[in-house]
């Protein structure tokens, strides 16, 4: 077989550099490699900066559930739409603590909490840093997803003990105002520039199959890769499509294109973690498998994703036997 030449950078724009750019059009030609060139390039970076076989199993647990004022059009939590969720009050320490003791025993190593605020207010964080604390303590990586934050709630939160903050992209800026109203692409910027800031490891990502085109998927890598610096965890979701919510009749995105995107995301940061997020119980194993193949090397693990389903333990251990990966066994420096 001809293997097409690498599409790469130019040497002054290597990793660890300022100034670092990935074009739109850069972006564009790599997902337009034919299908196993792009995959056996995304491998060759896989393993140059992560050791065979190790896959991050991650938690998330939606902690404050429904009542969300933004219209976010995938978004099953927004109040805007009739899905079917009910608005509930923040958890109690006690009720994380035990879910995340066992998420601990069942193999994960970073626990997140997702909350549906628009943007928290400072008494929200109070009571956040208590489950933060507490969910630290059992020696897990923590993560939080709360929406917008202002520099001294970031602050708060690091001084809590979290590790990372979820606050992702979703799409290409210029897409943006398709998917959501209630707020700016800038807005996001801004809580990422907080949370970096702040001394919290960034975890930003987007969602594939909103109805975007291709180049809008090039857009959001291209987002998240010129960050300085890129994102340490990378979330890809592929669209779950939940009745009620204005996305519910989106095309399904083609399988192999989500795999592109994996692969397109691995080789613009090779050292962030790839994370197969929401969509990964539609995409079946041997797409999965695809996508380990072009770098992913995180999953969300559980039977739930805040309120989507999600693979559980059990088949997805069975997954990672049958291809002979395995979970971190002990929290570690990366991301």
């Amino acid at each position: 077989m001809h293997w097409h030449q690498p599409v790469t950078r130019p040497a002054a724009q290597a990793v660890g550099t300022t100034g670092q750019r990935w074009s739109v059009d850069a972006i564009q030609a790599l997902l337009d490699l034919p299908f196993l060139d792009l995959l056996h390039q995304a491998q060759s970076v896989h393993r140059q900066h992560w050791p065979a076989g190790e896959i991050e199993l991650a938690t998330l647990l939606s902690v404050k559930t429904g009542g969300c004022p933004e219209n976010c059009g995938y978004c099953p939590q927004s109040a805007e739409f009739d899905t079917g969720v009910q608005a509930d009050k923040l958890m109690s320490v006690e009720e994380v603590t035990r879910a995340a003791k066992a998420a601990q025993d069942a193999g994960a190593t970073r626990f997140c909490m997702g909350a549906a605020w628009r943007a928290p207010k400072d008494r929200d964080i109070e009571k956040m840093n208590l489950l933060i604390s507490a969910v630290k303590g059992l020696g897990l990586q923590t993560c939080a997803t709360l929406g917008m934050l202002q520099p001294h709630q970031a602050k708060a939160l690091h001084d809590a003990g979290l590790d990372y903050y979820n606050h992702n992209l979703d799409t290409a800026p210029e897409y943006y105002r398709d998917v959501v109203s209630t707020r700016q692409y800038q807005d996001r910027l801004d809580t990422l520039a907080a949370v970096r800031n702040a001394g919290i490891s960034v975890c930003c990502g987007g969602i594939i199959g909103m109805g975007e085109t291709e180049v809008h998927r090039a857009g959001l890598i291209a987002q998240l890769a010129n960050m300085e610096p890129y994102p340490e965890s990378v979330p890809i979701n592929s669209l779950v499509r939940v009745p009620g919510t204005p996305l519910a009749d989106s095309e399904p995105v083609d399988p192999l294109d989500f795999v592109r995107v994996i692969a397109v995301a691995r080789i613009t940061m090779p050292q962030a973690r790839v994370r197969l997020s929401a969509g990964r119980q539609q995409l079946g194993e041997a797409v999965q498998t695809l996508c380990f193949m072009a770098g992913a090397n995180s999953i969300f693990y559980g039977d739930k994703l805040l309120v989507t389903g999600n693979p559980d333990t059990d088949a997805d251990r069975q997954l990672l036997h049958k291809l002979g990966l395995h979970g971190l066994q002990t929290q570690t420096s990366a991301a």
